[in-house]
């Protein structure tokens, strides 16, 4: 008998529209002749199951089952690609932990701690991985211009701590427009980090456990138009993402190695990306996303296609890698 899939897609946060992508991408590339998937879309008003004709049946939250033509159905797993709040932030993973149904990336605790920008870059400074020098804030601080930027210097990016696809994101090259940068951040989120700017090529790294090893994937550079890699970059095509990176084999090794060590320090798990500036040529740490983009336009397939590793094979080998772990 086929095992029931959900691919959780969509989520509360500004993301919910890259995370439906994302699930769509998921969605088209698992083995239908192995698996029986459904499309889950998990959203602020409903969580529904939706058909290939549209059809929409609700999911009943106690157990996260949904009937569909008088037929109970429960999920012998969820692959989770909701950007943000609650799939990536550790909401998602606690509650399905607490029904004892196995999901594919990261427990509870650790996407939570990886959601927050200031707490992860905290906890990877005890193992001597580089980051920008940052100062956190919290909505109802006093607000210190002059401390703040005696700290991070200009030019500084102003962040939402707790957000992804570069919303709540600025940077700021003049003093006037620090406190304008502040509060867009804190639209997003009621905790922002301000940081200092790392002038240098920007690199991303995935990492995946495939073939029952941990491997980083082929480095993807990313060149943009804009000021930074913010949403238009991302999405919409204002930028170049080149994979293999035009570095040296040896920053190439370093980084990937640096990857590794985060996935295994942090007890990460399923695919996940790393973010590195190469700062005077060495790498530092920017973010890791534990639920990366997997839309069409996103770097991790790129990062399997360059690899050489099929789409469908690999998230057939997660899943069953998933099934296997919580027996």
């Amino acid at each position: 008998m086929k095992k029931k899939i959900a691919v959780a897609m969509g989520g509360y946060s500004s993301e919910y529209e890259i995370s439906l992508l994302s699930g769509e991408f998921i969605y088209q590339h698992l083995d239908k002749d192995k698996f029986e998937v459904y499309k889950a879309h998990i959203l602020k008003d409903n969580w529904l199951i939706i058909d290939e004709n549209g059809e929409k049946y609700p999911i009943h939250k106690e157990d996260f089952s949904v009937i569909i033509k008088d037929k109970k159905i429960t999920f012998d797993c969820v692959f989770n690609i909701i950007h943000g709040d609650p799939g990536e932030n550790g909401l998602l993973q606690a509650y399905l932990e607490i029904l004892k149904i196995p999901q594919t990336g990261c427990d509870f605790y650790t996407s939570a701690l990886t959601f927050n920008k200031r707490d992860c870059n905290s906890v990877l400074q005890q193992y001597h991985i580089k980051t920008a020098v940052n100062y956190p804030l919290q909505k109802g601080d006093e607000i210190d211009e002059e401390k703040i930027l005696k700290k991070v210097g200009l030019p500084c990016f102003v962040k939402a701590n707790r957000s992804g696809s570069s919303f709540g994101i600025s940077k700021v090259k003049e003093k006037s427009a620090l406190a304008k940068a502040i509060q867009h951040s804190f639209e997003e989120d009621d905790e922002i980090l301000i940081e200092s700017f790392l002038d240098g090529v920007e690199v991303d790294v995935g990492v995946i456990e495939y073939k029952g090893e941990i491997i980083a994937l082929p480095v993807t550079e990313i060149v943009t138009e804009n000021e930074f890699f913010d949403y238009n970059a991302k999405y919409l095509g204002e930028s170049q993402e080149i994979t293999p990176a035009r570095i040296s084999a040896e920053q190439t090794q370093k980084v990937q190695e640096l990857s590794i060590k985060i996935y295994k320090k942090l007890g990460l798990k399923g695919f996940i990306r790393t973010e590195f500036i190469l700062h005077k040529g060495e790498p530092h740490f920017i973010e890791v996303n534990t639920i990366p983009g997997m839309s069409p336009a996103s770097i991790i397939p790129q990062q399997l296609k360059a690899g050489n590793i099929p789409y469908q094979d690999y998230f057939t080998e997660l899943i069953e890698n998933t099934l296997q772990k919580s027996q």
